[in-house]
């Protein structure tokens, strides 16, 4: 789960930064936007989903 959230979050900066620096292509910034706040979502729920529960590893 972790690692969905990591690569998420990569591809949403590689989408902003692409969106950025090419001219034109506004909607990559939109997408990976949209793409970090889908990440800090999923990230939010996976903290909330165990509040009291300690992680044994």
């Amino acid at each position: 789960m972790l690692a969905l959230f990591l690569l998420l979050v990569i591809v949403a900066i590689v989408l902003g930064i692409v969106g950025v620096v090419v001219k034109g292509l506004l909607y990559l910034l939109i997408i990976g936007i949209v793409v970090f706040l889908g990440a800090l979502l999923l990230g939010a729920l996976r903290i909330r989903r165990r509040p009291g529960k300690s992680q044994a590893r």
